[in-house]
């Protein structure tokens, strides 16, 4: 049976359990579990992490820990008992983890190394703690450590800062919000700028010597040196060096390292530095010989120096290598490291060019014991301490110090009969009163232990020697009375075996028989005679005899007479002896009663170091003389008492204030002082206000606080010596005291007054004076003296007077200190604090301080509202609210308005005291309850008061909710700010609903409140979506959702506006949609059904609700471009509006808006995930393209489709895709006119003219269409620009204009341009982005990309997608799956400009443009069988299956690709097939023939692979199988309507055989010669294959056809070479006609020149029995599979067997391999002849042409009645007539017309006139047998940049249809011969209208956005024709050109009654800018 558990609830997993019982729970190690019940080994709870799952575990996998247990039952919380600081590392580790592994993901190595250390760190720290076997100290070490860690991870990870106190987090309900900011604060001021060290420390560590001539023991001395006054500032530091310059002793450290100590801030200059002095222990001369003499002396070697300023930059330790400079003077070696110093150091040699002193330094900071914690590896391993030249800037009580430090500076010395100066020696001794040497007192510095003597360096031959050498004496205090030091002078000869003979010696005392020890300074000592060191055996025998010439008495002038003298310069450093007599006298007052007076007024002059290191003994003295003679000299004792206080306020000295205050508790023993001292203080206060001099007074007042402790002390004392007597008069005497104080004080003065500075300086002393009067009197008599005093001051000072500030800080002090710590005593002073704080902060003055007692006060309120009784905690908070709410408010709103300073510091004291009030309001609103609020609110007398109130208080929110308000990582001190909003809110509201609804509506306190209420919701502090789970779950355990509480009040206060909601509409629907876009459901859910409110309302009051729509409309873009809003709010947002609109009136135009946001929503989420980091470029411009689309054709809102514009721009420029780029600006640029109008500053365009923008825009385009390579389109802009120029006269622009536009077309016949693939791309499922889910689309391949590369291009770009294996259909499972489809397959371009392409003249670098430029439509053809297939031949049952795809836009446009419109899906019949696969290859071969005449061809082999393969198919029974399938009886029977068909293909073979007969004698004359035997083989195959058709000779029609290879234009014969007429000759004119004569412009495949060719060729004459070989000439998916890399023509469909593949039969049709799925059209031949008209001598009449111009095409046998031809816009001036009832009525009907170079200038400046077709006119033979003129851009026709009259479909040369056209030209040539009779002069019309006609009617009312300046004038897309790319009216040519003057019409529209286009004759309607110019400025 499960049993709850009672006490075991929380507990720990030891190992993981998989949890494979029956509800078992899955553990890992390490969870945290909680535990419900019990049941016989096993546990039923859940895991911290994830609460919601909970199951059983057995109970041995658990550690138990005790836990303390919040709201008992259903909803209980666990929390452990453990150590708070192991509970944060726990949770925090566990939030490092997760972060940490992201780190690594990132590639962030760095910090994820040193986390990984820092988490190592704390988990050995944490094991510590958990075992407690720690110390307290070293516990507090080890926490303050973790602590220490775990702000530094956060602060790297961007964690929020974690308030604590004494190592633990802090509960922010468990403290006042004001100590919380104080605690935030802290930590962050720590964390930024770490207070500076005052006291400093130099490490030096001495490593070695390197010198080349070393041999020599050596003494190296560091110390420091002030540069500045020429002094030491330390004593030396003394390492012994051996002979290899290595430190002798490596293994003791201490004699290596050195700290030189307590350096202060000033010492750190650049005039400081370390000077080194080293040492030679050895001979007298560095170069002398060894000799036997074993003497050895101390001589200088080098000196070297380095600026200390060198450290400061550098924090770790730094290696140095030192110069060392030798002096070879030595006379001048005391001065060495100055002259260095000054640079003077030209005289001084290096020490060999390679010496140099390796030393490591490095500069330390803080007081010595912190370093002993920082650095504790420094101080175990060993470190000598170097200490300063005197006390630190700090002297620390107890410190015990006693070095006597001499410098051995000089010496006078005669030659002593000697003929050369002595080698001076000093032996330096130190003996005691006895006489005798004392041991280890002499020390050369720190580094090596002293010794007993010291030898000094010796200078060679120098009788006036200057050492400047420092000796360190450290004799204890109490031997130092009666010591001496001796010195002694011996001269060290270099013969003699060197010894070292005594000459003389001087001796010093250290101490005067007072008491005093040596004055500081330098001693001129005697030097006294002898040679003897006996003599000096007994000291008594000398010391009598004077050893200063200063002490010499002034009868004695022979010993002063003498020359010889010894200087020494002493400096005692000692906390113990003194060398001032004053300060002995007055110790020794007893001895000397009548030296007390002179005493106590020297001791004001003596040193402040010399008081304190007596400061007992002092005190002592002051005290017992006022005890014995306080009449004579309380006074004088009184005024030394205060000089001893005031002088422990000095920062040097304040360390001894301790010290005083120990003296006072313990060791004073003044029972009966306080009676003098508070009668001279009283005396001293009294006289305040008459005194001419405050000075001394306020000496005295200064030290009011120890004058007072010493009064206490003195009184508790005397109380307890005599139980408690004269308690009245003490308390009287101290009344009258403060009577005195409170009357000096209540005086009003100047502000410069003395009295004024002297009130001050009371004041700032004062509140120390509280905690002493708290010993002897209650807390309310304290109060009362304190309130009594502070009330007394004078109320009306000037905001200048300096004591108003003194007030501030005293009212500070008094609320920090003990006494208002009490509730009675607060109540006592509160009234005066808050008078005095409010009168500060309404003037904005002190608000520093305010805020600090501000900030005082309201923490204690929090502090004891639990202990205090409620109505007294109550009755502050009102005392609180009442006086400083409003003003605190107002203080908040004026610091938070008022500019920030500049500097740093004013900046971080600004932000202070704004963090500070905001915490002060915070905390008072926060202990307001109910009560409060309701008095708070009932206080205001009037309602405009009440809104002032209101106003006010939701600004400041507003200001608080700033993000800048706090630092980003205090989501502490955030969360308990919104918390204290969202609770003072819920209050306010009720105020508002009932003050300021209906007839008192106030609109501006409703705005504020929502809009306050909105930013609240918005704060990123609040979006818990964002944090992580266990950051989430402790804010919802304390706070809840805030956001969701705050939606709840917002939608309640909105039902209750009634009518007054039509206020806020639509202004509110921006904030409030911000709002829904939160993602919270309940929040979501609460708000979303606001705007079917305000739908509601806004029908009632217009009838429509356009206002909201557009609104929400334009905050989407906005919104969701941050990244708010996903596809659940896209869901919510519509289900939720369209249930609550369902019984509404208005419902229709309710679902139309809601239709229409929620499909930008879709677009919007599409374009934001689209725009990702990492996304390819391919997505986002189809995306923004949909969007761009979706702004202008749906929602029309122009600024939006402008901005979107340039985005899109962006992108293209990104890509790369200039000519996409262009295309997009175009855009823009059609908006535009060229006018004058001033345009406002937008996006990236100053302010200018339109006419000025739009040049602009036109000079980016044409640059981009360079880059592009579509210099067509660029030229068009050019002439444009240069007609604008020359109507401006601008002509420097015009021939830069001009000039760009010859570049064009140099560019155009110059460069090569690669045409790109064309790929259909269809993207299946619902898993696609929104514009491309369950759509097909056309993209323009890359240059150099074929089918493979794009595919793997789509696959990268949707790595998710699967691509389909076929290319059907999908079905509509495929449609709604969950998941990403693919169907890539190559297309076919089918070309619009045929007139271009039907001229064999124009060369092909122009054609290739428009082959592949302006594309609608493409094809894509599928073979298959129908029936039952032939075995034998194939050919009888191969269909085609040809699917034509229609565009939006055509390519290229704004985008790469674009959506397939519509699909058009005909079946070609293996007969039509047929005729089709052989007139291909006609034209393929007349190519070629043509190519190897004009000698274009280099190579011949195209032309022998060409005729081989077709020659070599047909032998081999090719076209044989055309004559089994088509010429045999059943075949005609069964299909009679075929009759003509059948004619066609027989003409066609025949033609084909002519063909190859002429190609073979035109191969004859250029075969080179080792290719003879193939052209041999050909030729006898060619006979057998003529036999094989049955032809002897070919038919009349045949032979008698006419030449037609002439250029197309009268132009031509001057630029082309190509003969006239095909001979093998070439150069002559041959009379024959033959099949040549037909023109063939095609474009042979590549593959054509590979050893395949001829397999290729011969499949398309269908003799090769593989239908593999077949179906590679197909542009199908069964000709080309996903591998391939090339594919042959697109427009030749084979009949050939297709065993070999196995090409689908009719029930397999469906099942394509992945061979199929893609189509590759790269190779294709052109698939239409476009002929010329004849010269007039070769024309032909009307008779001839019916029985002499075959074999060529008719039309009609190649065109199903399916299709439905297109016709040309243009009308004919010439007729022919057509009599051979062999053609059909459509052949020649139709001729390419006469397109004018360039248009005459109308005169006219109209806009709006319409181009026309040319007037049918009566014309001459002669002038109507023109051929046509060649369209190029020179040429424009009124259709945009290329002519788009598509002609009539079908040929006299070619049977494809015009649903066949093929990738380069529209299968339908043209050609007329005109008559010369009169009646056949006029204009052709179209013989019949199709049903395509129905289509056109259908697009002229389609208005998508223009997407290039081709498609704007399509008759296809009737779209806004833009002026900018308008084309001019065609008429004649002229014979001049163009006039400068004469304009150009800027816009033509085509006249619906010359339009041929348009199949009813209605004109067409006007089509007006689709766009409003309400943004037109852009």
């Amino acid at each position: 049976m499960w049993i709850p558990t009672e006490h075991e609830k929380y507990g720990v997993v030891l190992a993981s359990f998989r949890g494979t019982v029956q509800h078992g729970l899955p553990l890992e190690i390490g969870d945290t579990v909680q535990l419900l019940e019990k049941c016989e080994g096993w546990y039923r709870g859940f895991i911290h992490k994830n609460p919601n799952a909970k199951g059983i575990f057995p109970c041995t996998y658990i550690h138990l820990k005790n836990a303390h247990i919040k709201n008992k039952g259903q909803f209980e919380t666990v929390i452990p008992t453990e150590d708070s600081v192991i509970t944060e590392m726990t949770s925090t580790l566990r939030d490092w983890g997760a972060m940490w592994k992201r780190l690594y993901v990132k590639n962030d190595g760095d910090l994820f190394h040193r986390l990984w250390h820092v988490m190592n760190e704390i988990l050995d720290l944490r094991r510590q703690v958990l075992v407690g076997h720690l110390t307290n100290d070293r516990m507090k070490d080890v926490k303050q450590h973790i602590t220490a860690r775990l702000d530094w991870g956060n602060e790297q990870l961007s964690l929020d800062l974690v308030p604590r106190r004494e190592f633990s987090m802090v509960d922010p309900d468990e403290i006042s919000v004001t100590e919380l900011f104080k605690l935030m604060e802290h930590r962050h001021r720590k964390k930024e700028t770490p207070v500076p060290a005052s006291t400093h420390h130099l490490f030096v560590h001495m490593k070695s010597l390197m010198s080349s001539n070393l041999g020599e023991e050596l003494e190296v001395f560091f110390h420091v040196y002030d540069g500045k006054e020429n002094r030491p500032l330390s004593e030396r530091f003394f390492v012994r060096l051996n002979k290899n310059g290595l430190p002798k002793s490596p293994e003791k450290t201490e004699r290596q390292c050195t700290l030189f100590v307590d350096l202060g801030s000033s010492d750190l200059r650049k005039d400081v530095y370390i000077v080194v002095h080293i040492m030679r222990i050895g001979r007298m001369g560095a170069g002398e010989k060894k000799n036997l003499c074993s003497v050895q002396y101390r001589r200088p070697f080098g000196c070297a120096v380095v600026s200390i300023a060198d450290l400061l930059t550098a924090d770790s330790k730094d290696d140095h290598l030192l110069k060392v400079y030798a002096c070879t003077t030595e006379s001048e070696w005391y001065q060495i490291h100055e002259n260095i110093i000054r640079k003077v150091n030209s005289r001084y040699n290096l020490s060999g060019s390679n010496t140099g002193l390796a030393v490591s330094l490095q500069l330390l900071h803080g007081d010595i014991e912190q370093l002993r914690r920082e650095y504790m590896v420094l101080f175990t391993r060993g470190v000598s301490i170097t200490k300063k030249l005197g006390f630190s800037d700090i002297i620390m009580p107890g410190e015990m110090r006693n070095d006597l430090y001499m410098t051995l500076e000089k010496g006078e010395f005669e030659k002593g009969g000697k003929s050369v100066a002595r080698n001076v020696e000093i032996m330096v001794y130190v003996l005691d009163i006895e006489g005798q040497v004392m041991k280890s007192y002499v020390a050369a510095g720190s580094g090596e232990p002293g010794g007993d003597v010291y030898h000094s360096f010796v200078l060679y031959h120098n009788n006036s020697p200057r050492w400047a050498e420092q000796i360190k004496l450290p004799i204890p205090v109490d031997m130092f009375r009666g010591s001496h030091v001796r010195f002694e002078f011996r001269h060290c000869s270099t013969k003699d075996k060197g010894e070292k003979k005594l000459f003389g010696y001087s001796f010093v005392h250290l101490m005067q028989e007072d008491g005093r020890t040596l004055p500081d300074g330098t001693h001129e000592l005697i030097i006294h005679k002898c040679e003897e060191n006996a003599n000096l055996q007994d000291s008594s025998c000398y010391l009598k005899l004077p050893f200063s010439k200063a002490n010499l008495p002034g009868n004695n002038q022979a010993v002063k007479g003498t020359k010889e003298s010894f200087w020494i310069t002493s400096f005692l450093c000692s906390t113990k002896l003194t060398q001032n007599g004053d300060m002995l006298d007055l110790l020794k007052w007893r001895a000397h009663p009548e030296r007390i007076n002179d005493s106590l007024l020297k001791l004001k002059e003596i040193d402040g170091s010399e008081i304190v290191k007596f400061l007992q003994d002092t005190l002592d003295t002051l005290f017992g003389i006022l005890d014995e003679s306080s009449q004579k000299y309380g006074l004088k004792v009184f005024d030394c008492l205060v000089h001893i206080i005031n002088l422990l306020q000095d920062s040097k000295f304040h360390h001894f204030k301790p010290v005083m205050d120990t003296y006072i508790e313990s060791h004073f023993a003044g029972a009966l002082s306080y009676r003098d001292l508070i009668k001279v203080l009283k005396w001293y206060v009294d006289r305040i206000i008459d005194a001419e001099h405050q000075d001394h007074i306020q000496q005295v007042l200064k030290a009011t606080e120890y004058i007072f402790k010493y009064i206490i002390q003195s009184r508790r004392l005397f109380a307890l010596a005599t139980g408690g007597q004269s308690e009245e008069e003490f308390r009287c005497c101290v009344h009258e005291l403060f009577m005195s104080i409170r009357f000096f004080l209540s005086q009003e003065n100047k502000i410069t007054s003395p009295v004024t500075q002297t009130q001050a300086v009371f004041l700032r002393t004062f509140p120390a004076v509280y905690g002493e009067l708290l010993k002897i009197f209650t807390v309310r008599e304290v109060a009362g003296f304190v309130r009594e005093t502070l009330g007394s001051l004078p109320a009306t000072a000037h905001a200048e007077c300096p004591l108003e500030a003194v007030k501030l800080h005293c009212i500070a002090k008094t609320v920090e200190s003990q006494l208002y710590t009490n509730t009675e005593s607060r109540c006592i002073l509160l009234p005066v604090v808050l008078r005095l704080l409010q009168a500060h902060m309404q003037e904005q003055r002190d608000l520093v301080m305010c805020a600090r007692i501000l900030s005082s006060m309201l923490s204690l309120v929090r502090k004891y509202d639990s202990v205090a009784t409620e109505p007294v905690v109550s009755e502050e908070v009102d005392l609180i609210v009442d006086s400083l709410l409003v003003v605190l408010m107002r203080t908040i709103l004026e610091i938070t308005n008022r500019p920030q300073p500049a500097g740093t510091n004013m900046r971080l004291q600004f932000q202070d005291i704004t963090g500070e009030f905001v915490a002060c309001l915070l905390a008072l609103l926060r202990h307001m309850s109910d009560k409060h609020y309701q008095q708070l609110l009932q206080a205001f007398t009037s309602k405009d008061d009440l809104r002032d109130f209101l106003l006010q208080i939701f600004t400041v929110f507003r200001i608080l909710i700033r993000p800048e308000m706090f630092p980003k990582d205090w989501t502490v001190m955030r969360l308990v700010t919104n918390n204290v909003i969202i609770t003072t809110v819920l209050y306010l509201s009720d105020a508002l609903r009932k003050n300021f609804l209906n007839d008192k509506f106030d609109y501006k306190v409703w705005d504020s409140y929502f809009y306050l209420s909105v930013i609240f919701i918005n704060q990123p502090c609040l979006q818990l979506e964002s944090f992580s789970p266990s950051k989430r779950k402790r804010v919802l355990e304390k706070y809840g959702d805030m956001r969701v509480m705050m939606g709840c009040e917002i939608f309640s206060m909105w039902q209750n506006l009634g009518e007054h909601k039509l206020n806020f509409i639509p202004a509110m629907i921006g904030p409030f949609l911000e709002v829904t876009l939160v993602p919270q459901p309940d929040l979501r859910n609460v708000m979303i059904p606001i705007f079917h409110d305000m739908m509601d309302w806004e029908q009632r009051r217009s009838g429509n609700f356009k206002q909201v729509e557009a609104k929400l409309i334009d905050k989407l873009d906005g919104l969701m471009s941050e990244g708010k809003g996903d596809e659940t709010y896209r869901e919510l947002f519509n289900s939720i509006l369209l249930k609550k609109i369902e019984r509404e009136t208005w419902r229709e135009s309710g679902i139309s808006l809601i239709a229409t946001v929620t499909r930008l929503m879709e677009r919007l989420l599409d374009y934001r995930d689209c725009m990702k980091l990492g996304e390819v470029d391919g997505k986002k411009i189809g995306c923004t393209v949909s969007l761009l689309n979706f702004y202008k054709t749906e929602l029309n809102k122009e600024e939006m489709y402008i901005r979107y514009i340039h985005k899109l721009y962006e992108l293209h420029l990104k890509a790369q895709n200039y000519t996409e780029a262009s295309y997009t600006l175009l855009l823009y640029d059609e908006l535009l006119e060229w006018s004058e109008r001033p345009l406002r500053e937008f996006l990236n365009y100053p302010m200018q003219s339109e006419w000025q923008r739009k040049d602009c825009l036109h000079l980016t385009i044409v640059q981009n269409f360079d880059k592009g390579k579509c210099w067509e389109n660029g030229i068009i802009l050019c002439r444009e620009l240069a007609d604008q120029y020359e109507s401006y006269y601008d002509y420097r622009n015009l021939s830069k204009m001009r000039m760009m536009e010859a570049s064009l077309y140099d560019k155009i016949m110059d460069q090569q341009r690669l045409e790109p693939e064309f790929f259909r791309v269809g993207f299946y499922g619902k898993k696609f982005p929104f514009f491309l889910r369950n759509k097909e689309f056309v993209c323009r391949g890359h240059d150099y990309e074929r089918l493979e590369a794009f595919q793997q291009r789509m696959l990268n770009e949707f790595p998710h997608a699967i691509a389909m294996q076929h290319v059907n259909q999908p079905d509509q499972t495929i449609y709604q799956a969950e998941a990403q489809y693919l169907q890539i397959y190559a297309v076919s371009p089918i070309p619009e400009s045929q007139d271009v392409l039907q001229r064999d003249g124009v060369p092909d670098n122009i054609k290739s443009f428009y082959k592949v430029n302006h594309i609608w439509r493409f094809r894509y053809d599928r073979p298959f069988h129908k029936g039952t297939k032939d075995k034998e031949n194939e050919f009888k049952s191969l269909w085609v299956e040809r699917t034509t795809l229609t565009l939006v836009q055509s390519l290229p446009g704004i985008s790469r690709w674009f959506e397939v419109e519509k699909r058009e899906l005909v079946e070609v019949s293996p007969l039509e097939n047929a005729i089709e696969v052989i007139e291909n290859k006609n034209l393929q071969l007349r190519t070629l023939i043509a190519q190897c005449q004009s000698r274009q061809m280099q190579n011949i082999n195209p032309l022998t692979m060409c005729l081989n393969g077709v020659i070599d198919a047909a032998v081999n029974g090719g076209l044989a199988r055309y004559q089994e399938a088509f010429f045999v009886k059943d075949y005609v029977v069964n299909h009679p309507e075929d009759g003509e068909k059948i004619g066609r293909l027989r003409e066609l073979m025949f033609e084909q055989a002519h063909i190859l007969e002429y190609g073979l004698a035109v191969h004859e004359k250029f075969v080179p010669q080792d290719m003879r035997p193939l052209h041999k083989k050909l030729v006898d195959q060619f006979h057998v294959m003529k036999s094989s058709l049955g032809i002897q000779e070919f038919p009349a029609y045949v032979r008698a056809s006419p030449v037609h290879f002439t250029n197309g234009s009268p132009r031509s014969s001057c630029r082309n070479s190509v003969p006239n007429i095909i001979s093998p000759d070439g150069a002559r004119v041959v009379a024959r006609r033959s099949p040549l004569t037909y023109p063939a412009v095609n474009r042979y495949s590549s593959s054509s020149l590979s050893s395949q060719a001829s397999n290729e060729v011969s499949n398309i004459t269908g003799q090769s029995e593989s239908s593999d070989e077949v179906f590679n000439m197909q542009p199908s998916p069964s000709t080309s599979s996903l591998s391939s890399n090339h594919s042959a023509s697109p427009n030749v469909t084979s009949s050939a067997p297709s065993s070999a593949r196995g090409s689908p039969q009719l029930q397999d049709k469906h099942k394509h391999s992945r061979e199929n799925s893609c189509l590759s059209s790269r190779e294709r031949p052109v698939s239409a002849i476009y002929p010329n008209p004849l010269d007039p001598a070769q024309r032909a009449t009307p008779h001839q042409i019916g029985d002499a111009t075959l074999p060529r095409s008719d039309p009609n046998l190649s065109a199903p009645d399916k299709v439905r031809p297109t016709f040309s816009s243009w009308s004919l001036d010439s007729v022919k007539e057509v009599n051979n009832t062999q053609f059909s009525d459509t052949v020649g009907k139709l001729l390419c017309p006469p397109v004018p170079p360039r248009p005459p200038y109308s005169g006219s400046s109209a806009k709006t006139m319409r181009s026309q077709s040319p007037v049918p006119t009566s014309r001459s033979p002669q002038k109507s047998s023109l051929p046509p003129f060649t369209p190029s851009p020179t040429e424009c026709q009124s259709a945009g940049l290329v002519s788009n009259s598509p002609v009539l479909s079908g040929s006299y040369s070619s049977g494809i249809s015009s649903m066949s056209r093929c990738s380069v030209s529209e299968a339908s040539g043209t050609e007329a011969t005109t008559g010369d009779h009169p009646a056949h002069q006029g204009p052709t019309m179209p013989n019949s209208v199709s049903s395509g006609s129905d289509e056109l009617i259908r697009r002229e009312n389609k208005t998508p956005p223009p997407y290039s300046v081709y498609e704007r004038t399509n008759p296809r897309r009737p779209v806004p024709l833009p002026h900018s790319l308008s084309i001019p009216p065609s008429v004649d040519p002229p014979a001049l050109p163009p006039k400068p003057h004469q304009q150009r019409t800027s816009s033509m529209k085509l006249d619906p009654a010359s339009d041929p286009r348009r199949a009813d004759g209605v004109p067409q309607v006007p089509r007006p800018r689709p766009l409003p110019r309400k943004v037109s400025q852009l």
